[in-house]
């Protein structure tokens, strides 16, 4: 994203209106780039220049609609096995690390047609870096019938994409009206945690955050590069002690162990977050090989109703629940 920053810095008022027009005539209205040139009285060459600078300032954003041939089949089977009621799969991008680009392109095509559609008033909004990409390529989709929470407290200990980042950008791409949390992710007791929830404020939007008929939420590894870990919401003797007690993947601050199960452990006490026991219509965006097995635990905790990841993670899903 630096780089597409870096580039719509360098283009002048002017020019990006000009590229963005030139964009528009191509992509949208299926111009071809000697068109486009003919229309704005450009040369071909600076046509050309214009659309291809547009696009890496990220004036485009790209949906492609339909089925994907290859990753049907991997969505029916998961649908099927793990009782999802909605699932998308979309091709790899040949991506170092995590699949961001094309887990927050699908994503974020999701979260546009149903804003779109209309058919939900109150959607919370989990952590996260996959989220946060999904934010990054949402078009603006103005909503500002529907009121937007976060679900977990958004205070993390090192700058981050915390809640408030994600939640706060949403909100500004659709116009909808957003509550959050201005309280740290985990308390230092499971005392302090009680303290928190039940101040003024926290109470009203972790209660709003149940009324959610849709959520959005990341999953995450138990290993230190994780997010939570990596923003200082959890110590690493903390994530030492959790693997050491079974868990394989954490959502909404919750660790489950490979089976499904929630794990036993003083953490969930402190953490300022609606456990996802409480959620309906949770969808998680997820994927990258590193986090096969931690999607694979929440998979099995039966709590999704739907999941969207890219096709290599999809492919270790379906062979490791085999």
């Amino acid at each position: 994203m630096g780089e597409m920053a870096s580039e719509a810095v360098l283009l002048s008022a002017d020019d990006a209106a000009l590229a963005t027009r030139a964009a528009w005539l191509y992509h949208a209205g299926g111009f071809t780039q000697t068109e486009v040139a003919e229309k704005l009285g450009l040369a071909p060459a600076k046509a050309h220049r214009l659309i291809a600078r547009a696009t890496r300032a990220g004036l485009v954003r790209v949906f492609v609609e339909g089925p994907i041939g290859g990753c049907i089949a991997a969505e029916d089977e998961l649908r099927a096995r793990f009782g999802l009621g909605f699932c998308r799969v979309v091709p790899a991008l040949d991506e170092p690390g995590l699949p961001l680009r094309a887990l927050g392109t699908a994503a974020a095509s999701f979260l546009r047609d149903v804003l779109e559609r209309g058919e939900h008033r109150v959607i919370g909004v989990g952590h996260g870096r996959t989220l946060a990409a999904a934010v990054d390529f949402l078009p603006r989709a103005l909503a500002p019938q529907v009121r937007l929470v976060s679900l977990l407290g958004g205070l993390p200990r090192r700058i981050s994409t915390g809640p408030f980042d994600v939640i706060h950008r949403l909100a500004e791409k659709t116009g909808a009206e957003a509550y959050l949390l201005p309280v740290p992710m985990v308390a230092n007791t499971p005392a302090d945690g009680a303290v928190l929830r039940a101040q003024r404020g926290v109470a009203e939007t972790l209660a709003l955050a149940t009324e959610a008929s849709l959520v959005l939420a990341g999953i995450g590894a138990v290993d230190s590069a994780a997010f939570l870990p990596m923003a200082g919401m959890v110590a690493p003797e903390e994530v030492r002690d959790l693997r050491a007690r079974g868990a394989t993947g954490e959502m909404l601050g919750r660790y489950f162990a490979a089976d499904g199960g929630l794990i036993e452990t003083e953490l969930h006490d402190r953490v300022i977050a609606v456990p996802p026991s409480a959620m309906r219509g949770l969808v998680a965006v997820a994927g990258g090989e590193e986090k096969a097995d931690a999607i694979n635990a929440v998979l099995r905790s039966g709590l999704l109703h739907g999941l969207i990841t890219d096709e290599p993670t999809a492919r270790r899903l379906v062979a490791g629940s085999s």
